[in-house]
């Protein structure tokens, strides 16, 4: 065990040394602010604070975890061999940044409580952050950072037994509409049809009744194969359907269709099942409610996983309203338009809320690239190396990879020609010789 002695004992103190220290390197972290306590202690042990005690591991503490409520921190980031880091603690420090601060101010998402520009959904966009403005965005700095501590622990006690973590994968299957024409009854479709006819796509017209008929498959219905797939790998799919009313903006299968409920119940009988939370259910509690009721009527068992329709988070309601509704995990987190790490870590991480001071039960499991972020590179190499690219940072912490992909990006029609083959690069990336 680790002991931390530190002046003040705070929320903050407790998230972010856990997260680092337990969650990340498996080292179990306890605190005091006693000195006799501290000295007496024969095993790991580190001071954070302003003065060194002796020669203990010292690392300088910034100001940001003993303080509540939002503030304006000084943030010049350097860089800092490898990587990139900022709050800066002098010489005398066991490290040169104060990382557990740092940390902290990524991983509660601080600068999103500040004043930033918002896209057309209402989500806080790349740009506006700092990893991205500082270009880190495409590292997992608070893991890189961890294990930079864990090189000053092992200098100081080469005996101690550390625990090793072992690289995986959480693959996301998104689920906006289980099928493009299927189900989507005699006004949707003639609807539909109208549109295409007007914009000129015959061959769309074509490929509609053809599927109706049952001369073709849907191109959204992969998931056959996906499911095949999953058969073929120890790490468990996550998919998370979208059952919420038509709206502007979710267009999905109406959930009383018996065909639909068969098609999440046998999904299920393998894979994790999440809600895709529909857009005003993001904003309205009561419609969050109803949705995961009808789910867990589906699923007959409690609903622990959700993720949101176009990846729209706005902290801090909607996760008090899944904490409230005893959700365990959310998989929103991210970026829809860019690879890499929201929130700076490859490790699942607990939602802190800053204007409660409190961590809450709600884990956060960020996802580092999503199909439509892919799409920005032009050729079937550049998308490969850009993903092998975030596959080999998180493997480089043995950290968890999340990938989010969509049940009609297994199509392979236009854009989404190649995009089971980057699927597959997923699912090897596991193998030991990889």
């Amino acid at each position: 065990m680790l002991l931390v002695y530190t002046h003040k004992i705070t929320p903050r103190v407790k998230f972010a040394f856990k997260h680092l220290c337990t969650r990340i390197l498996g080292i179990p972290v306890s605190f005091t602010t006693t000195i006799e306590t501290f000295i007496a202690h024969d095993s790991l042990k580190m001071s954070y604070t302003k003065q060194a005690l002796g020669g203990e591991i010292f690392v300088r503490s910034h100001d940001l975890l003993f303080e509540q409520g939002l503030s304006d921190p000084d943030l010049n980031v350097s860089k800092w061999e490898e990587t990139k880091c900022f709050f800066f603690n002098g010489d005398k420090s066991a490290m040169p940044y104060d990382i557990f601060a740092a940390s902290f101010y990524l991983l509660s998402r601080y600068e999103e409580y500040l004043p930033h520009v918002k896209d057309e959904y209402g989500r806080y966009e790349a740009k506006e952050s700092l990893g991205y403005r500082h270009n880190f965005l495409k590292q997992p700095v608070v893991d890189i950072w961890a294990y930079k501590f864990k090189a000053v622990l092992k200098t100081h006690y080469p005996d101690y037994k550390f625990e090793e973590r072992d690289y995986m994968i959480k693959p996301v299957i998104d689920v906006p509409s289980p099928y493009e024409f299927r189900l989507k009854g005699l006004m949707r479709t003639f609807g539909g049809t109208l549109k295409d006819l007007f914009a000129l796509r015959f061959k769309k017209i074509y490929y509609r009744y053809m599927v109706l008929f049952g001369l073709k498959r849907d191109p959204y219905d992969s998931f056959k194969y996906i499911l095949n797939k999953q058969k073929q790998t120890p790490y468990k799919f996550h998919f998370f359907f979208l059952i919420g009313d038509y709206s502007t903006y979710d267009k999905s299968v109406s959930v009383f269709r018996k065909d639909f409920v068969s098609l999440i119940k046998s999904v299920a009988d393998y894979c994790k099942v999440g809600l895709k939370v529909s857009y005003f259910a993001i904003e309205d509690q009561d419609i969050l409610k109803t949705e995961k009721l009808r789910m867990e009527g589906i699923i007959n068992t409690s609903l622990i996983e959700s993720r949101n329709s176009f990846s729209k988070l706005n902290l801090p309601d909607l996760y008090r309203n899944l904490v409230e509704l005893e959700v365990q995990d959310d998989y929103t987190m991210g970026y829809v338009n860019e690879l890499g790490f929201r929130a700076g870590t490859c490790t699942p991480f607990f939602f802190y809320d800053l204007d409660y001071e409190v961590q809450t039960p709600l884990r956060v499991n960020s996802y580092h690239v999503i199909d439509s972020a892919l799409l920005k590179n032009a050729s079937l190499l550049d998308k490969k190396e850009s993903l092998q690219y975030i596959i080999n940072q998180v493997k480089r912490v043995n950290g968890e990879f999340v990938p989010v992909f969509h049940n009609y990006t297994f199509s392979g029609l236009g854009r989404w020609k190649d995009f089971k083959e980057l699927f597959n690069i997923i699912l090897d990336s596991t193998d030991d010789e990889n």
